[in-house]
């Protein structure tokens, strides 16, 4: 089935187990920190059974994701020395934000991450013995001691705080340009989704909030993140700055914002969420 024809967004169907009679498959290359692409071919597609084959890669391991509509989706990953083939080029995967669907991104984010974790665990960090890939889920176990070894999601908050009609947007220490956006971290062991948004709020800019209110999620495969979006009120104090983190963090009016994240993100999905609740005339439910 030609690939602008799969229904990724419903039907994709994570599994280990390959279906029956494959007429067709999709192969994400990933070397290194990229993903390859055919040359004029736009939206972006993985390559497809054939193109696979002809191009004569040598894959240094390949995963089955899943399948949509019993086509399998594969990543495979390929010498990052290896030469480019004719017609093809390497595209970072911070490239295919925006450019691409969200779940053909999710999609080429899970080939990333799996083939990452892949790769980061041949050896047991218990004992040092060599690992094997299981044939029962996506796991490595080891050969000497039988630890097990699961990909790894890191979970990050990340938090819209508003005062009225004005937004806590922060410039980040490494951000260029005069780019702001909401305040973010990890969560800690030991530690609620929720107390990592009051500590990180108050680690980075010295501000208590309220009224906490969970907005959605977004994978986030740089490396392997997985953020969870919040609004949330500011209650008290006064801007303490994070310097090693947070340069500059101020409030914005609505309708005066900086440079910020486009609705690729969850960060721009916060944004735009309050702004069109207080613009619509529906500022008493904007965090409703």
């Amino acid at each position: 089935m030609d690939w602008e024809f799969l229904d990724i967004a419903n039907n994709f169907r994570s599994g280990i187990d390959i279906p029956n009679e494959i007429e067709s498959s999709y192969h994400i290359v990933v070397s290194d920190n990229e993903v390859l692409s055919i040359d004029g071919v736009h939206p972006w597609r993985p390559l497809d059974r054939d193109e696979w084959r002809w191009l004569g890669l040598d894959a240094q391991s390949e995963h089955f994701l899943g399948d949509v509509d019993g086509v399998p989706i594969y990543a495979c990953q390929v010498d990052p020395e290896a030469d480019h083939p004719e017609g093809y080029e390497f595209e970072t995967l911070y490239s295919f934000l925006g450019q691409v669907e969200e779940p053909v991104f999710n999609l080429i984010g899970r080939a990333k991450q799996v083939i990452d974790w892949h790769r980061n665990h041949q050896y047991c960090g218990v004992c040092g013995g060599r690992t094997t890939l299981s044939s029962n889920d996506r796991s490595m176990a080891c050969e000497k001691c039988h630890q097990m070894f699961y990909p790894r999601l890191s979970p990050s908050i990340i938090v819209l705080v508003t005062r009225g009609e004005e937004l806590l947007l922060a410039k980040n220490s490494r951000a260029r340009g005069n780019f702001y956006s909401t305040l973010a971290g990890f969560v800690e062991p030991g530690e609620s989704i929720e107390a990592a948004v009051h500590r990180e709020v108050f680690e980075e800019v010295g501000v208590k909030i309220r009224n906490l209110r969970y907005f959605g999620s977004q994978s986030w495969p740089f490396p392997n993140s997985l953020m969870l979006g919040f609004h949330a009120e500011y209650e008290s104090g006064e801007f303490q700055l994070q310097e090693e983190e947070i340069a500059d963090a101020r409030w914005f009016h609505y309708q005066d914002l900086p440079h910020h994240p486009a609705m690729v993100s969850i960060a721009g999905r916060l944004i735009n969420d309050y702004i069109e609740r207080l613009g619509s005339g529906d500022a008493g439910t904007a965090l409703s």
